[in-house]
């Protein structure tokens, strides 16, 4: 300790610089299609596979980008893992493809990054999407999924068949397993892997389900695209919404949460109207 102190008295009437080191996250996308860009963030367990089909509808009118947001799809993993880190990991993808003002789709806890990072960087938005979520605190209701999913033992597992099976104990609905068993990969050693990073998501799946991280307000053109059978909406949310998007407009269609995956049609044709509009 004293060779450090007395170095630093060295120091002493000459300028000094410390250097913070960040590591910056590559993300994973898919790009397709020309003009105005497109980002597209999925939601919580999901990926960027979930959005290939409409990527196409998309990409008829803008350059699409599929983005897998950290600890998700080939993204790299990391033990950080909450909004104030996705709203610079997607910042950071803007600046790196040198995006300017992208058009930007977001899907439950996509949508919360895109909330996010609009509030905060409302000048590099010039319309947002926010798919089934609103800007609130919800309670933790993934239990079940993570309880089901750490029941399978990729050690031994065998089979995708019995991984559905091993679900099943916990998450009854079909469509919904095989949206979670997309996550499931074979090594190039042959050994069954996960995409997501299940630890990360444990351990912060309260963070996952907080309210805005950032306050203020974007006054950017906002649609809001809820399913009338979703349970993410309650009475009330819609003053919430337009409190801090002052220029929204919402839009209900007859889906549950995943309003993307059960009417595609209705969905795109929906937000391409919102997209156009002058």
């Amino acid at each position: 300790m004293a060779n450090i102190l007395a170095s630093m008295a060295g120091l002493v009437g000459r300028p000094v610089f410390f250097f913070a080191i960040f590591a910056r996250m590559k993300l994973h996308f898919r790009k397709s299609g020309a003009g105005q860009p497109l980002i597209i963030l999925h939601g919580l367990l999901g990926s960027s596979d979930n959005w290939f089909s409409l990527a196409k509808v998309f990409a008829q009118s803008f350059e699409v980008f599929l983005v897998d947001q950290r600890n998700h799809g080939q993204s790299p993993h990391s033990a950080e893992f909450n909004y104030g880190l996705m709203t610079e990991d997607l910042r950071e993808f803007i600046e790196e493809h040198h995006l300017q003002a992208p058009l930007i789709i977001g899907h439950s806890m996509g949508g919360k990054t895109a909330m996010n990072f609009a509030v905060k960087y409302p000048d590099r938005v010039s319309r947002l999407v926010v798919v089934d979520i609103v800007p609130k605190a919800y309670p933790v209701h993934h239990d079940h999924i993570l309880d089901g999913l750490h029941a399978i033992d990729l050690a031994t597992l065998s089979s995708r068949s019995q991984a559905d099976a091993l679900l099943s104990n916990h998450v009854s609905e079909p469509d919904v397993r095989q949206f979670l068993l997309k996550n499931l990969y074979r090594t190039t050693e042959g050994r069954f892997a996960w995409r997501v990073n299940l630890a990360a998501i444990d351990a912060h799946i309260e963070e996952i389900g907080a309210g805005m991280v950032f306050k203020g307000t974007y006054s950017g053109p906002a649609l809001f695209v809820k399913g009338a059978r979703s349970n993410y909406y309650a009475p009330g949310d819609e003053q919430l919404i337009n409190a801090i998007f002052t220029n929204a407009q919402l839009v209900t269609l007859n889906t549950g949460h995943w309003v993307q995956a059960e009417n595609p049609e209705a969905f795109s044709q929906t937000v391409l109207q919102f997209l156009n509009t002058a």
